[in-house]
């Protein structure tokens, strides 16, 4: 067996920088033929799966990798959002004069749209740091109730701020931390420009191509195997030399930049409010179910789950009044046929689909044969229950 050659300095700057230039190139294509050719209503469907994809796949890395059960990924969301919002709306103000969209395609108005997100990133991490550090040496229910009360605080704190966003003149003539502590407080952070709209998906589909190598790179190499050794045995992890704090930590940072990218784009996305109601519990659990759903693990699993979970409630927009009963009985039905989520730990290109098929053939005759006994296991689960009702109040 010979070693793999070691590339050069041009061959690691080519193998570094062709991933981006196919996210650049994917995201190109998106605005200029999927988006013009499917119509703005779709358009707009699709650049929510990719701020969707955005969040599930940073959150299955802690989640999925770390095997650390986060329940403020909204609060992360929303560190982000706010931070990139403030950034543009009072940056625009500041630097070109105007509140409205700046400049074309890729003008200076949508670079400062990607500092703004690439900031709320970097805030969001920060805080990742400072809420990871003490808690993460919990485990479990623990960890799960310590960053929902975490998502909490994040919440209250916003609504705290003044509920008046400066006008263009106020702007001008405040300074910046005057300008901080004006955050639209309850009433959310609205009229900020909107770069994203159904014309104009470039920069969603670029950090989804982003967060989705990322969480490749970080899936199979070495850091990635220390989390998966953490998510499996935390105990006989440390005791091969792993500094499991330190790499759930790293990983909650990680998890916490993209979802604070995910808040910006979500701040700037025409349709969407950024209210502090809007980014609490219930948005924290949204982003659950599209890891669980897809599986604790896999990126792609998180993709297809993230293109559900948006696309089905559309389908459903029909049966308006039932739209919400449809939509959770495909979740249980999904999770009862397949509890570890749709992939488990394997991607795509993992799969034995042969296996997969045989399944399918088999699956009528296996459901006729267990068919018949599901009375008799009713009624020695409802004996259990009973039982151990009894042995409780003893």
């Amino acid at each position: 067996m010979t070693a793999r050659p070691t590339p050069g300095l041009v061959g690691a700057v080519v193998r570094s920088a062709y991933p981006i230039l196919i996210g650049f190139a994917l995201a190109y294509v998106m605005q200029t033929v999927v988006a013009v050719s499917i119509g703005d209503y779709y358009s707009k469907i699709f650049i929510d799966v990719g701020i969707a994809i955005v969040l599930g796949v940073s959150l299955g890395i802690v989640n999925g990798y770390a095997g650390q059960f986060s329940l403020g990924h909204a609060g992360f969301m929303a560190v982000g959002g706010y931070t990139a919002a403030a950034i543009v709306y009072y940056g625009s103000i500041k630097l070109f004069g105007t509140k409205a969209i700046y400049g074309g395609s890729l003008g200076p108005g949508e670079l400062l749209l990607c500092a703004g997100c690439i900031a709320g990133g970097v805030m969001a991490a920060l805080t990742g740091w400072l809420v990871g550090l003490p808690s993460l040496r919990l485990r479990g229910d623990y960890l799960a109730i310590v960053t929902l009360g975490f998502g909490e605080i994040i919440r209250v704190l916003i609504k705290q701020t003044d509920d008046v966003v400066l006008s263009q003149k106020q702007v001008e003539a405040a300074d910046w931390w005057t300008l901080l502590d004006n955050l639209g407080g309850g009433f959310g952070f609205i009229g900020g420009p909107r770069y994203i709209d159904a014309r104009n998906p470039f920069w969603v589909w670029l950090f989804v191509v982003i967060v989705c190598l990322v969480a490749y790179r970080l899936k199979y190499s070495n850091r990635g195997r220390q989390l998966l050794a953490v998510r499996e045995n935390e105990i006989a992890a440390e005791a091969m030399g792993i500094r499991t704090t330190k790499a759930k930590v790293s990983a909650f940072m990680t998890s916490a930049f993209f979802a604070g990218i995910g808040g910006g784009l979500y701040a700037h996305e025409l349709g969407n409010s950024l209210r502090p109601a809007d980014l609490g519990f219930q948005k924290s659990i949204d982003i659950v179910i599209i890891v669980v759903l897809g599986g604790m693990g896999s990126i792609s699993g998180a993709v297809i789950a993230a293109i559900a979970v948006t696309i089905l409630p559309e389908v459903f927009r029909s049966f308006s009044e039932y739209r919400m009963i449809a939509y959770a009985l495909a979740l249980i039905i999904v999770m009862i046929l397949r509890p570890q989520g749709l992939l488990g730990l394997k991607e795509l290109w993992e799969v034995d689909w042969r296996a997969i098929g045989r399944g399918l053939v088999t699956a009528p005759g296996r459901f006729a044969r267990w068919l018949p006994g599901l009375p008799g296991r009713l009624r020695s689960a409802l004996r259990e229950a009973i039982d151990r009702r009894q042995e409780d109040r003893s």
